[in-house]
């Protein structure tokens, strides 16, 4: 049965097969099938979370402590890859704020860096000519703290997935999903904007922001319009993937063509 609350975007969802078998998470494989194929070499457990950096109370727990902390709810968002394709998906997780404040953030903390496994001995993709392991992201402590952004351990009613970022990945269905992570190992909180991984490698294609924006083209394409995966046909792009009404006041006074 759909799962129904505040977050339903009450639009058809995305098959499960789909959602588990088209994927980008170069950890496991470069192709969208990869992740998927070699799901087997990312062990999920024993799986230890470690939230540090400008915070009064540092962490490190593993992550089925994290859940009986934070009881996951079911929240259905809208997912926009960079790339122009998109997918409706049921996520099963908890608010990262509602981690953040346990912490308690000091006066100093600005920002969010997220930090994936490292393991370049078991996973097939992470190979150096690849990107600059580990795989890192960010975001400012406001968007982190917002009530959309969630730390997911399932998806549609069930444990994830490897393909899908076992045991842990960030979820902030308003940016293009390379933001959000996955499988996390370290939540550091900084006083200045962290490094992320695509921004490294691509800083004119893949900025620190990554909001989800149709007027502003990606260097190779539009982003005007997206291909939902299952559909035929291509569909307008929505700012902020459809989150504007709760987000865009995060960027109040932004040129985000410039902060994109």
């Amino acid at each position: 049965m759909r799962p129904s609350g505040p977050y339903d975007t009450r639009e058809p969802l995305t098959s499960y097969r789909d959602m588990t078998t088209y994927n980008n998470f170069y950890e496991l494989g470069l192709g969208k099938g990869d992740p998927a194929r070699n799901a087997g070499a990312l062990v999920t457990r024993p799986w230890t979370v470690v939230v540090d950096g400008e915070v009064r109370k540092p962490v490190t727990l593993d992550v089925d402590t994290l859940t009986r902390w934070f009881p996951p709810e079911d929240r259905i968002y809208r997912m926009r890859c960079v790339e122009g394709w998109s997918m409706v998906m049921p996520w099963l997780g908890f608010s990262l704020g509602d981690l953040l404040r346990r912490v308690e953030p000091t006066g100093a903390a600005r920002y969010v860096q997220f930090t994936a496994i490292h393991a370049p001995d078991k996973l097939p993709g992470q190979r150096p000519w690849v990107l600059d392991w580990p795989y890192t992201e960010g975001l400012r402590l406001d968007e982190a703290l917002h009530p959309l952004t969630l730390l997911a351990v399932g998806l549609e009613g069930r444990t994830l997935l490897p393909q899908n970022g076992a045991p842990l990945r960030l979820v902030v269905p308003w940016k293009y999903g390379f933001k959000s992570i996955k499988a996390i190992v370290r939540i550091t909180l900084t006083r200045t904007p962290p490094p992320t991984t695509w921004a490294l490698a691509a800083p004119h294609e893949y900025g620190f922001y990554a909001n989800v924006n149709p007027a502003v083209p990606h260097p190779r394409w539009s982003q005007a319009t997206e291909q939902r995966i299952g559909e035929s046909g291509r569909r307008p792009t929505l700012p902020f993937n459809g989150y504007a009404e709760q987000v865009a006041g995060l960027y109040a006074g932004m040129d985000l063509r410039r902060n994109f």
